[in-house]
């Protein structure tokens, strides 16, 4: 563990700059640029709203608010997108770099932490524009908002770990990556973002208790939503969750770094 950020520290430099390019290719060419950070994740969410909040008459108890379904999905959606952005990119992030890996002498681990920066650039501009659409929408954020840092750790270790295990995965079995795009879908529906946990059956509710997410999910809703500070309670299957998973997949990546080169 030592060694890992003794590597990214002494590469620091290498990682900021490719964070920058990374971010600079995926809007080359592009009129809206990093704009589209934003408004994928917004027209999502105008999506669900429209069709669960508007036609389906969904509600929100404890809100007093027309918009608080819109409110609801968007703190959900703000956990989601840096996981799922985080897994589904450090699965291919080996493959896709593998002349680079060939070529360059540098800690393998500095790409995955790409990822996680790039990431989180692009979950930090959407959390600020999701306090200005709470604004907008009659609802300010509490200084409970404080507390989101501490939920984005939790999400970018419990994403990293996963990311690292599959990422790994991924060199010797390319059918990982087609698998977690549909494993990722039904985790987005397994995870209470655009329903309420109200409405699941309580011999459900044990299951759903084992997904991680929920965890995470369910706390960024507190948090912004109903302006509610963290349950410690809450946190602890979190913390757990993450820890585990990011030994685990840092464990593995010690052991196949060698191997990894060679098969790609």
């Amino acid at each position: 563990m030592k060694d890992f950020f003794l590597a990214i520290w002494r590469y620091r430099h290498f990682i900021a700059s490719s964070i920058r390019n990374d971010l600079r290719s995926r809007f080359a060419r592009s009129k809206l640029g990093a704009i589209w950070m934003i408004l994928q994740p917004l027209a999502q969410v105008a999506i669900y709203s429209l069709v669960l909040s508007r036609i389906m008459s969904a509600k929100l108890p404890g809100i007093d608010n027309p918009y608080a379904y819109s409110l609801y999905l968007l703190s959900g959606m703000l956990a989601w997108s840096l996981f799922s952005e985080i897994v589904s990119r450090s699965i291919t992030v080996f493959v896709d770099n593998g002349s680079l890996l060939k070529k360059i002498v540098f800690p393998r681990v500095c790409l995955p932490i790409t990822v996680v920066g790039s990431a989180l650039v692009n979950n930090v501009m959407l959390l600020l524009m999701t306090v200005v659409v709470f604004a907008l929408l009659g609802h300010l954020p509490t200084v409970t908002l404080l507390w989101v840092p501490l939920l984005m750790i939790c999400t970018v270790a419990l994403g990293l770990g996963i990311g690292l295990i599959l990422g790994v995965l991924n060199v010797f079995v390319r059918d990982i990556n087609q698998v977690m795009v549909v494993v990722l879908q039904l985790w987005f529906w397994l995870t209470p973002i655009v329903y309420m946990t109200t409405i699941v059956p309580p011999r459900m509710m044990g299951v759903m208790r084992l997904n991680p997410m929920y965890w995470i999910v369910t706390e960024y809703q507190g948090l912004l939503v109903y302006g509610r500070a963290p349950d410690p309670m809450s946190l602890f299957p979190i913390v757990v969750s993450a820890a585990v998973l990011l030994a685990a997949g840092l464990f593995l990546f010690r052991r196949a770094a060698t191997d990894m080169v060679d098969v790609l």
